[in-house]
């Protein structure tokens, strides 16, 4: 516990330059007796801190006390500032320390990387979340990532898209985390799968050691694994004119739409656009939804269920 207050320490004053007692003591949560008793541990370490008198003085660390980075580029130094999601990482169960990690990153640099990307840890900031936070079970999280450190098989009673349960073994071979979601890249009967985690019922580290795939890489995998899904995902291709007055609304959101082709029609008053959905029913929908703000081109036979689901709407409220 001291070694790492005497680390962070080193770490505060190499990055603001000059600190008082009182300041170190409330940054690391001590006494400054306590401060002052580190400083003599630091000293007889040969680490040069000494201090300054006077209105502006306090402790500070010799410049020449450095250890650069000299095998990082700028920008590689910069994707290391942009620190990935709290919530993950608190998933993990990697709880924050006393100092940021970034700080102890800022410390290895020299003066001018220093200005240069603390400048970026200010201005940028990577949010990995969604805008309504996922309300996902991540109650087997830690049991599972024990599982795939530890290259143990692990039994686990599973929930199916279709609400089946199941109790399955399986070889945990890595954990993927999209968008707050985690995912539990497994291998079972020599074939990988996917499980959402929040989807595990019950989950339980068998004594049985297994052999890691030597030709697995979770990343390639996953990179894979994620352009089959999308490839297979069905497709409802509808093609329609839209009044000018609804093409902001159009083109604001991607929930329902999944490509857009757009070109101006003979009619300038109209604007023709190609639509991709998964479904006919969710084309209906859709387009039901914007009135006579849109008119269908093909499929001709949507036109039918188009004014079909009209008329029962209709029907509900004149009855």
């Amino acid at each position: 516990m001291r070694a790492e207050r005497l680390l962070n320490i080193m770490v505060l004053l190499k990055n603001r330059e000059i600190m008082t007692t009182e300041k170190l003591a409330e940054e690391l949560n001590v006494s400054p007796r306590t401060i002052l008793r580190d400083m003599d541990a630091l000293s007889l370490a040969g680490i040069p801190v000494y201090s300054i008198r006077g209105k502006h003085g306090g402790w500070t660390i010799l410049e020449s006390f450095k250890n650069n980075l000299f095998h990082l580029k700028q920008e590689e130094i910069h994707s290391l500032i942009a620190s990935p999601s709290g919530k993950l990482l608190k998933d993990l169960g990697m709880k924050k320390g006393t100092i940021d990690i970034r700080e102890k990153l800022l410390a290895s640099l020299s003066k001018s990387d220093t200005v240069k990307t603390r400048t970026f840890w200010e201005r940028v900031y990577v949010d990995t979340g969604t805008w309504r936070e996922s309300n996902d079970n991540t109650t087997y999280l830690e049991i599972v990532q024990k599982a795939v450190l530890e290259n143990k098989k692990l039994k686990m009673v599973y929930k199916k898209f279709n609400n089946n349960e199941s109790e399955t073994y399986i070889e945990p071979l890595g954990l993927v985390a999209k968008s707050n979601r985690w995912y539990l890249i497994a291998r079972k009967e020599k074939q990988y799968r996917n499980y959402r985690v929040a989807r595990i019922l019950s989950a339980t580290i068998l004594d049985e050691v297994f052999i890691r795939p030597t030709n697995f890489n979770l990343i390639k995998y996953w990179e894979t694994s994620k352009k089959d899904f999308i490839s297979r995902l069905p497709q409802y291709l509808v093609e329609v004119e839209v009044t000018s007055s609804i093409i902001n609304r159009i083109t604001f959101t991607s929930k329902f739409i999944h490509s857009l082709e757009m070109k101006q029609s003979a009619n300038e008053e109209w604007t023709f656009v190609k639509l991709t959905f998964n479904d006919k029913q969710e084309a209906i929908e859709y387009i039901l939804g914007f009135g006579d703000q849109i008119r269908i081109i093909s499929p001709k036979n949507l036109k039918e269920d188009i004014l079909h689901a009209a008329q029962e709407v209709i029907r509900l409220y004149t009855s």
